[in-house]
């Protein structure tokens, strides 16, 4: 789904779907009600944790199958979590 920042002065009247005059209407109760129930903003965070893993490990994939390119990247993203998960538990023993 495909989430646009809606204006400010955004008006219910010149939308031409419902769906976005829908998301209009609940933008004006307030931007943070309504950033948090479409979880607008995240986007950011995830291109932060894949930009992480490509710099820690590379981009490069070099199984040639579908089922091996997955298991990789899952293998990848595995290893950068226990890499994360440790260092976080180290941060508290300190």
């Amino acid at each position: 789904m495909k989430i646009r920042k809606i204006r400010k002065n955004a008006t219910t009247y010149r939308c031409k779907g419902r769906r976005r005059r829908q998301e209009v209407r609940e933008y004006m109760i307030g931007y943070k009600t309504w950033a948090k129930k479409v979880k607008y903003g995240l986007r950011w965070a995830i291109e932060g944790i894949f930009s992480s893993i490509k710099r820690k490990f590379g981009e490069d994939l070099r199984a040639r199958s579908v089922i091996g390119l997955l298991a990789e990247a899952m293998q990848k993203v595995w290893a950068y979590d226990a890499m994360v998960s440790y260092a976080k538990n180290a941060m508290l023993m300190a």
